[in-house]
């Protein structure tokens, strides 16, 4: 009671204290080039189903998951804090062990003494000064991090779905350029042979329209084994034996309607990475509490009671109760300096989660930034080289015409078929660069997992 007395009410109120969040997010943390929106109705839970629309892929992601071995792992995780919050609840409350013993023992050749002793031993930590308390809710905050690291797995794994998905449909894409690409040089090919087989063309050009289009076959070759080996990965992450992915063509992906008024910096609040940036401040905050407990005494209560036949100097047939009950308490004085350099180290510690989690917040605005600015140069440049491919096939079809009359040489063919199969190809990639920017943009926004 004296102890309690010296230690004072407000001191002990502070080191029963809860852990408030001092989690803020700055409104100008998106860059001045992002249009925000202070709209509160747009602040609502996102879906990943807002960012993916295409109903293939919408079906492989809730494939993935449930099936994926690496989000049942994190799921198993969550059990384990659950059962170790489940232990620190229990703290507070007294241990009961049942300890019985027993023993035989002659001396000098007479006869043997059978002792025993049946006691229900308790042990009471009594949490006057919060320690087990901040172990308590310490522990919550890890069951909180193991939910919120399910959140960001789940994240993961749609988004690694929707990649290698947006990397199929490329695929796709640059194998029906390339099909085409070689139907048209082998009709550009056979006329360079018929062009020389009645002397209006040179063997050299025969060869080098030939080289091309052996450099076509072999690249259909590679998208081919390309093509299978992403169809190969996405079946990991489904969980399920090699096959083939149903899917659909390569189009543009659009940012999510709600983005139409502007993005919210508020949003950044759902991204696990700062979450638990919070949950670690919190952690800290309650191990500097622990580390401020050790100061004060602990108190400690201990009972016994039971059957016993030893009555110390003697044994005793039949066997009496046995009571017994001890409380003692501890008060630190000199620790050699152990418990004021702990406090400090936590007190450091907890001010460097903060600034950790300022940094946590920057990056993430600076992602979020990134992530709009590729989807906007998508967006902008998908006109541009669609204009592109279509004036370069016309091009290529005047050229060509121009090499049967005679007026075009077949270096001016293979210039311009080159040329639009590259601008095919970039247009293709342009709106894979697109879709590559919608995923960044789901993720730095969170991952949601809705």
């Amino acid at each position: 009671m004296a102890a309690l007395s010296l230690a004072g009410c407000d001191t002990i109120k502070s080191l029963h204290s809860e852990y408030k969040s001092q989690a803020t997010i700055p409104a100008d943390v998106l860059g001045s080039n992002v249009k925000v929106t202070t709209d509160t109705t747009l602040l609502t839970e996102l879906s990943w189903r807002e960012f993916f629309t295409d109903p293939l892929l919408q079906r492989l992601i809730d494939t993935a998951l449930v099936r994926n071995t690496d989000i049942n792992s994190v799921r198993l995780a969550i059990q384990q804090s659950e059962a170790a919050l489940a232990a620190a609840k229990q703290a507070f409350f007294p241990s009961v062990y049942f300890a019985p013993s027993g023993s035989v023992s002659s001396f000098g050749g007479s006869a043997a003494s059978w002792t025993y002793n049946t006691p229900l031993q308790v042990n009471w930590d009594i949490d006057a000064f919060g320690s087990i308390k901040s172990q308590k809710r310490k522990s919550e905050v890890m069951l909180l991090k193991a939910q919120i690291q399910e959140q960001d797995a789940r994240a993961d794994i749609i988004s690694a779905v929707a990649q290698q998905y947006c990397t199929l449909l490329l695929l796709d894409q640059q194998l029906e350029i390339l099909m085409s690409t070689d139907s048209l040089w082998n009709i550009s090919l056979e006329t360079q042979k018929i062009l020389w087989e009645n002397g209006k063309s040179y063997s050299t050009a025969v060869n080098q329209m030939e080289s091309s289009y052996l450099n076509v076959k072999t690249s259909i070759v590679d998208t081919h084994r390309s093509i299978r080996q992403v169809e190969n990965a996405i079946c990991r992450l489904l969980a399920i034996p090699p096959q083939h992915i149903e899917r659909s063509r390569l189009g543009r992906f659009s940012l999510p309607r709600r983005f139409e008024s502007g993005v919210s910096a508020m949003l950044l609040q759902n991204r696990p990475d700062i979450k638990i940036a919070d949950l670690a401040m919190a952690e800290a905050f309650y191990n500097t509490q622990a580390a401020r407990a050790a100061f004060f005494p602990s108190l400690n209560l201990q009972g016994l009671a039971g059957w016993t036949n030893s009555a110390g100097a003697g044994v005793v047939n039949p066997g009496k109760i046995l009571l017994n009950a001890v409380a003692s308490l501890t008060q630190p004085i000199y620790a050699q300096g152990k418990l004021k350099a702990n406090l400090k180290i936590n007190q450091l510690a907890q001010e460097d989660m903060m600034n950790r989690y300022v940094q946590t917040v920057i990056d993430a605005g600076s992602e979020v930034n990134e992530a709009l600015a590729d989807c906007q140069a998508a967006a902008e440049k998908h006109g541009y080289y669609h204009r592109q491919v279509v004036v370069l096939k016309e091009a290529y079809k005047g050229t060509h015409e121009l090499m049967d009359n005679g007026k075009a040489s077949y270096l001016e063919v293979l210039t311009a078929q080159e040329t639009l199969l590259n601008a095919q190809l970039n247009e293709a990639t342009n709106m894979y660069n697109g879709a590559m920017g919608l995923i960044a943009l789901y993720i730095a926004l969170g991952g949601a997992t809705q």
